[in-house]
């Protein structure tokens, strides 16, 4: 998650109504309606289209695969993500204040992101301004300045942001979390960094990693409006043409989370923190829905959860409880988080713990499983579909995830062909581990 303030933070007020375009151009949308088009460029560029002229409005995400913070070399941590902040602070002959003002007086929403495993963007822009919108992406990408007052001002909020999270009980438990499930693997480090490896940083670095990351054999791209095929084939010459062909990401391994620790993190708080980490699976398994149902019932239904009726519902523990499955490229987990009063810690640890038991042993009734299938398949939608950004990152999500242009169409035929065995079975198979569980709260409550 980006830590610091974008430039398109900065710009909300002026670009109201780009976003409120952005918001309507494509609602309401059925999964039905997603005329998903395979594009490639004259210069071979592949992107996922969906074009929609009832609004002058372009909408474009895009992903360098494997260029995430995972990238950040020894001692540099939080590098991916400083780059993230400084792509649209001055690119080519246009200083920081200028290429913001452009950006303004064009009405671009811009912005980049890193994520553990990838390095992201997107961008909106009104159709008749949009030619010049797509030449400041190229220039952003192939030829940023960093310069030293931008470098200064971005490494300053992040380092705002590193210590005003110091004693963050959210910020020290993902720590012990990390450190525990993942020790010295990067997926163990924080994508932000720390106060030293952030001051280690140089422009000669950004340079680096913008040089070795991106690549036109990484690129994944959705775009989504007032475009047609043809001349989106130019518009991806035009901003990634000059990218160069490969790659140079140094290669990262699989892991293996550990599991079955228990960790207590001291803090002077009235509240106690806590997380539970148990093995997840993969995207591209076969009995990936399988998972996801069982979750979606154990506790990813937020209020209709079997985790949320006995800690909120019929104790009042906790405001809020959940988990969730994280799929990374190289490990996969199923979280649990929480927080409570701190006298109430360890009664809530053992109703989490007898809720993973139970439906290790028993799994999910019928009842529950049918109303879990309702919920994520009428759900997609208004979470995937309903605007023009959120259909375009949703086709950089098919690509990375491979899962075929026509995955929209076949994933409620995907959830209804789960059986309540599979769904049994994948709850035996994942819940009967032993957690890990980590607590960030006053000691010996």
């Amino acid at each position: 998650m980006r830590t610091i303030m974008t430039s398109a933070t900065r710009r909300m007020p002026k670009l109201a109504a780009v976003f409120s375009l952005a918001l309507v151009s494509l609602w309401p949308l059925s999964a039905e309606a997603v005329d998903i088009q395979e594009v490639t460029s004259p210069g071979g560029i592949k992107a996922l289209l969906v074009e929609d002229h009832t609004n002058p409005l372009i909408a474009m995400d895009f992903a360098f695969q494997g260029a995430g913070s995972t990238q950040d070399p020894e001692g540099k941590a939080g590098l991916a993500n400083l780059l993230s902040g400084l792509l649209d602070e001055g690119a080519g002959d246009i200083e920081s204040e200028a290429f913001q003002t452009r950006l303004d007086d064009l009405g671009v929403s811009l912005g980049f992101d890193a994520s553990r495993d990838d390095f992201t963007g997107s961008i909106t822009a009104i159709t008749d301004f949009s030619d010049e919108a797509f030449d400041l992406l190229h220039l952003a990408l192939t030829d940023p300045r960093f310069d030293e007052e931008p470098v200064s001002r971005i490494k300053g909020q992040i380092a705002t942001r590193i210590i005003s999270q110091e004693n963050d009980p959210g910020t020290l438990a993902g720590e012990a979390f990390r450190k525990s499930l993942f020790a010295d693997h990067p997926y163990g480090r924080d994508s932000d960094g720390t106060l030293e490896t952030l001051r280690s940083i140089a422009p000669g670095d950004l340079q680096d990693f913008r040089a070795r990351a991106f690549a036109r054999n990484n690129l994944v791209v959705g775009v989504v409006g007032d475009i047609d095929p043809e001349r989106l084939g130019k518009v991806l010459d035009n901003v990634f043409g000059d990218l160069p062909e490969t790659t140079g990401l140094t290669p990262v391994a699989d892991v293996q989370p550990t599991y079955g620790d228990r960790v207590s993190v001291d803090l002077a708080i009235p509240q106690t923190t806590i997380q539970f980490a148990l093995p997840g699976v993969e995207r591209d398994d076969k009995d990936f829905f399988a998972a996801y149902l069982m979750n979606h019932i154990l506790g990813g239904g937020s209020f209709s959860s079997r985790l949320y009726e006995e800690i909120r519902e019929k104790r009042g523990l906790a405001y809020g409880v959940s988990s969730y499955l994280a799929s990374y490229d190289h490990a996969a987990i199923l979280g649990i988080s929480t927080a409570t009063r701190a006298d109430a810690a360890e009664e809530s640890i053992a109703i989490i713990r007898n809720e993973i038991e139970r439906m290790a042993t028993e799994g999910p009734t019928a009842d529950e499983l049918a109303k879990a299938k309702a919920y994520v398949k009428g759900s997609y939608a208004v979470r995937n579909l309903d605007s023009s950004g959120a259909i375009a990152k949703t086709l950089v999500g098919i690509q990375l995830d491979d899962l075929g242009t026509d995955y929209i169409d076949r994933r409620q035929d995907l959830i209804d062909a789960v059986t309540l065995d599979e769904v049994k079975a994948m709850a035996k198979k994942l819940l009967t581990v032993e957690p890990t569980v980590i607590t960030v709260g006053p000691a010996g409550a």
